[in-house]
């Protein structure tokens, strides 16, 4: 590729008019892949005793509906997506009373244990767009791209979680701090990362075919 191509992919990936048009795509996977379980295949190796299965990866798309946007349709439109994903949760729900977070919605929500990663989303869209966008597309920058946005997303929902139990501003849950982070970050973290490497996958196909 030449130079100037490279400098067209790093300072124009995607055009305005389709930056809006991601934005949207990326509204709508989200609420989508709010409730769609991630599967994987079990290992080859077994295949011949007990045949191909779908095994659960205790996620949700969600994130790989984040991470997605960011690779595909750049910065801007993964972040847009997201701010959009929490206004809608936060401020439309009691008018439309559709569930946009996984336990409903509502300005309450802010005091659920997990709306710390919902405000990842919007940074984490960011920076894996810009940084899935600095070079022309490979399999190996489009990971570490969505590595940075996962690290973003659980860094500040730990975040927001030790804050939110330290002054009190959680609901009431029985569940103690420890068995929150268990719950929100350590459990889900395998299942996060093979969506990351779908993701990847995904975007270079995408990526290829769009031409950019």
């Amino acid at each position: 590729m030449s130079e100037f191509c490279r400098q067209r992919v790093k300072t124009s990936p995607v055009l305005a008019p389709f930056e809006l048009l991601w934005a949207l795509i990326g509204l709508v996977l989200t609420i989508v892949a709010t409730w769609m379980e991630a599967f994987t295949l079990n290992a080859p190796w077994t295949w011949g005793q007990s045949g191909m299965a779908l095994l659960s990866l205790g996620v949700s798309f969600q994130v790989g509906a984040v991470l997605l946007t960011g690779c595909v349709g750049g910065k801007n439109a993964a972040a847009l997506s997201q701010v959009a994903y929490l206004v809608l949760g936060l401020a439309l729900f009691r008018v439309f009373e559709f569930p946009v977070f996984t336990q409903g919605g509502g300005l309450s929500y802010v005091r659920e244990p997990g709306f710390g990663y919902l405000i990842g989303f919007v940074p984490a869209g960011w920076v894996c767009g810009y940084l899935a966008f600095q070079n022309p597309p490979k399999l190996e920058t489009l990971a570490l791209s969505g590595l940075s946005g996962l690290g973003i997303i659980h860094g500040l929902g730990i975040l927001y979680l030790t804050l939110a139990s330290l002054l009190g501003w959680l609901q009431t849950v029985s569940a103690s701090y420890w068995e929150l982070l268990v719950g929100y970050s350590i459990l889900p973290l395998p299942g996060h990362l093979v969506v990351v490497c779908a993701v990847a996958v995904l975007s270079l196909v995408l990526r290829q075919l769009l031409f950019y």
